[in-house]
């Protein structure tokens, strides 16, 4: 499924809570979530900033690209942590199928879980919130201003699930 021009401004808009670069401590980030939560993190920063903080999520996207250049995906990673360790392929601009199998069942497997994507995983925030437990929290980063938190709600999953069906 390949997003399409009319989305991508759409896309732009957080879907949760932000907290800007200079705000992005753990207390501030502890206040806007529940510990007992599900924790997700997409993107190779906002994972290895929430392992930096303390804060392990249960199951991080990465691809080893932080604004397409090229990175060492284990950089800053806690090794001494077990992840199950997943692999999925998705172009950029795209959602796959195989990415979506392989994102649900992140949420099936012992964790915490690294998916490692070959190619970009930008987009792979929309299908976490559609296979994420409600209360679970999507961590993500908007580029050049901070973190976003999306709480997982009814709400956000039947938005995520209309921005899939115009990609399809």
């Amino acid at each position: 499924m390949k997003l399409p021009k009319n989305l991508r401004e759409q896309l732009k808009i957080p879907l949760g809570d932000l907290i800007t670069e200079k705000n992005l401590k753990k207390e501030n980030i502890l206040k806007k979530i529940n510990i007992a939560s599900t924790i997700i993190t997409v993107g190779d920063r906002t994972s290895e900033n929430m392992i930096g903080l303390g804060i392990i999520p249960q199951i991080q996207i990465i691809d080893g690209l932080e604004k397409r250049n090229k990175r060492d995906i284990y950089k800053d990673m806690d090794v001494s942590v077990k992840y199950t360790e997943l692999n999925c392929r998705n172009p950029p601009g795209e959602v796959t199928k195989e990415s979506m199998e392989v994102i649900g069942k992140a949420f099936s497997c012992e964790q915490p879980v690294r998916i490692i994507v070959k190619g970009e995983e930008d987009l792979l925030v929309i299908p976490v919130c559609i296979f994420a437990p409600v209360n679970s929290v999507v961590m993500y980063g908007q580029p050049n201003e901070g973190l976003v938190l999306v709480h997982v709600t009814p709400e956000i999953q039947a938005k995520v699930q209309k921005i899939l069906d115009l990609m399809n």
